[in-house]
């Protein structure tokens, strides 16, 4: 009889434990989103995560490919390109590769082997293509771009806790410059 309950309690508890687990994302997850599904101005897809410096290149590779990381900050990306895209234009952003500000240094120990160090050796980095079109569907610009904030660190509020928040500046920035500027064909800047 006691068999039968301890049985019944783990049944139990399986089945209640199956949707927290499920809750845990995955950037790398096969199922995961490539893309943000709307009928927005401005487009944003992004290449597989798991070929991102970000993952490849991770101390630990574990903890940092947890979360939702990439659609946040495709989102990001392109609430703040249509605010600053001039009515009737329409722009398309494929995000071809992601490194996160800071780095995993395992060789703290196992209490800090979790902890993302930020120092001026880990900038955030971002490259992307993108497609701007005018409103009559007419290509008015197209680029690639590898973005990095070599000076992350000396800027920006200290009160900010949002643990993208060094991405999206360097997001920010880019969008500032690009649509600032006069329209260009092809080119890197």
């Amino acid at each position: 009889m006691k068999i039968s309950a301890l049985l019944a309690l783990l049944l139990i508890s399986c089945a209640l434990a199956a949707p927290l687990a499920a809750q845990t994302r995955n950037v790398t997850d096969p199922q995961a989103p490539r893309s943000l599904e709307t009928a927005n101005p401005v487009s944003v897809s992004w290449d597989d995560p798991a070929r991102f410096t970000e993952i490849r290149h991770s101390r630990n590779r574990w903890d940092a490919q947890r979360g939702d990381w990439v659609q946040r900050l495709a989102e990001h990306l392109q609430e703040r390109a249509s605010e600053a895209l001039p009515v009737g234009q329409r722009m398309q952003v494929r995000i071809t590769d992601i490194t996160r500000a800071g780095d995993y240094e395992p060789w703290h120990g196992m209490n800090l082997r979790d902890v993302r160090v930020m120092r001026d050796i880990y900038p955030p980095r971002l490259s992307l293509e993108f497609i701007r079109y005018d409103a009559a569907g007419q290509l008015i610009a197209q680029g690639k771009r590898d973005l990095a904030d070599m000076g992350y660190l000396s800027g920006g509020s200290t009160l900010d806790s949002d643990p993208l928040r060094f991405e999206k500046r360097l997001i920010d920035d880019w969008i500032r410059r690009e649509l600032r500027e006069e329209p260009r064909e092809l080119g890197n800047r």
